[in-house]
Formats: structure tokens, sequence, C-alpha cells
């Protein structure tokens, strides 16, 4: 076959073209040495954090990930995970306030270093269960 009998009309892709995707039966998981957030996280806890306003759900997902990365309630909140979530810093405070307020977590603030937080055993009580709904 010479270069002149070579059509490459033939390999041209049809409009109606749609690459196969690979469909699993499973989630997504996380490659070896890549972070993954860790649950079970209660629902009614998250649902009070996404209803907070600001970066507060941003922030709690962060304290979520650390306490499952060292298995620990209480760990020290790290600016660069938030920075990695588009947290800035004023923002954060704001946001761990507002978790704080709502019961969510308690917080050790120390003046240079990184504010202490331990997550709640949160229960919802009535009336915060009917605003859900």
């Amino acid at each position: 076959m010479y270069a002149d009998d070579f059509d490459t009309r033939k390999l041209a892709l049809t409009s109606d073209f749609k690459p196969e995707c690979r469909k699993n039966k499973s989630l997504p998981r996380h490659r070896p040495g890549e972070k993954f957030l860790k649950g079970p996280i209660p629902w009614g806890w998250l649902s009070i954090a996404g209803s907070l306003s600001g970066k507060a759900l941003h922030v709690a997902i962060a304290i979520w990930l650390i306490a499952g990365m060292q298995n620990n309630p209480t760990i020290a909140l790290s600016g660069k995970v938030l920075n990695g979530l588009g947290v800035k810093r004023h923002a954060a405070y704001r946001a761990l306030a507002a978790l704080e307020e709502a019961g969510l977590v308690s917080v050790t603030r120390h003046n240079g270093r990184s504010p202490r937080v331990t997550i709640n055993d949160f229960r919802r009580t009535d009336k915060q269960e009917d605003q859900i709904h």
C-alpha cells in the first residue's frame, strides 16, 4: 500500500460519536496516598454545618478530614488544609465561630497557634429537625 492509497477520511469521527465511559457499579475511590474524607459523618451534624453562612461547611469538612486522618476528635485546624479548600484566614475565623455557636465544635484558641477544635457529639432538637423538613 502506498501513501497515496491511504484515505484519511475513513479515520474521521462521525458527529454521532460518543466516547465510551467505563461504568462502575461502585463509587470512585481515592488512590493510594491521596486524601479522602473519612466517615461516617452524622447527617444532622453536616446539614447544620451546611445551613450556616459563609465557609462554615468548608471548614467543617476540613475538620472532619483532619480528624479522620488523625483518628482523633480533637485536632489542630491547619491553615494549609483550609487554603486548599479556598478558605481565607478571616473567613475561617468567622466560620469556626459559627460552627462553635451552633454547638457542632468546641474551640480552644491560643495566640500564634492553630486553634484546637473538638468535634461535638451533636443531637438535633425537635425544633431544629422541623426547620430542615
